[in-house]
């Protein structure tokens, strides 16, 4: 099997997402756009353009809608963008279905994801707070408060494969599990040490931004992984 290689971004690519038959790809870049791929083939066929650079991308159950944020930048401020996905390519385009913009104004939104059935969007950035919202209306459902959320910046949100759960990472060293029946999710929280899913398994990971790296001691990073069985984890629950 020969690689397949994707024409280089322009600046750094952010994020990127396929949907289940993995027969396209979207990416997110710092440079203000997101891009629709063919994976068979490798070329790109379509790209949204924002004024500000693109931070995260996830393809919606089904595939027809993708939901993309966007950063602060110069008068912008941090914002979600729903877009509709063609089955045709030639029929995409580049017409948001729903913008949300950050309550929090300059703040960054680090990333969203949908929620169970696409009837809700699930976001999480610099201000701590994990947010829940309609995909239909864009009214606020839910949010999460002072005492039970996380204590700094949210640098990760990863869902389950079944949108049973969802799992925050932040920079105050905790990853939280949040679970909930159907469309509205509780926040029961497990604390870890960053955040990543995989399979049966959740895994953890830590470390330092690179700009802290050479100017703290190494053992100072937390640089790791940690593998937890995602059955035991629940099984309180």
């Amino acid at each position: 099997m020969q690689p397949i290689h994707y024409q280089r971004r322009e600046r750094s690519g952010r994020d990127l997402d396929s949907p289940r038959d993995s027969s396209r790809l979207i990416t997110g870049s710092a440079d203000q756009t997101a891009k629709l791929w063919d994976v068979k083939s490798g070329q790109q066929y379509f790209t949204f353009k924002f004024g500000s650079p693109a931070r995260s991308v996830d393809f919606a159950i089904g595939d027809k809608l993708a939901v993309i944020t966007t950063d602060p930048f110069m008068e912008r401020t941090s914002a979600i963008h729903v877009k509709r996905i063609s089955e045709d390519p030639e029929d995409q385009t580049a017409d948001s279905v729903l913008v949300l913009e950050s309550p929090e104004g300059r703040k960054r939104i680090n990333r969203a994801v949908w929620g169970p059935l696409n009837q809700t969007i699930v976001s999480g950035g610099e201000d701590a707070v994990i947010r829940i919202w309609d995909s239909e209306t864009g009214k606020l459902l839910k949010e999460s408060n002072v005492e039970d959320g996380h204590k700094k910046t949210i640098t990760s949100l990863c869902k389950a494969a079944d949108d049973s759960h969802f799992i925050t990472g932040s920079l105050h060293k905790t990853a939280k599990a949040s679970v909930g029946p159907e469309n509205a999710y509780s926040h029961q929280d497990i604390h870890f040490r960053g955040s990543r899913k995989c399979c049966l398994h959740v895994v953890i990971g830590g470390g330092q931004d690179a700009s802290a790296v050479t100017t703290t001691d190494h053992r100072a990073g937390k640089f790791e992984a940690k593998f937890y069985d995602k059955h035991n984890v629940f099984m309180q629950y």
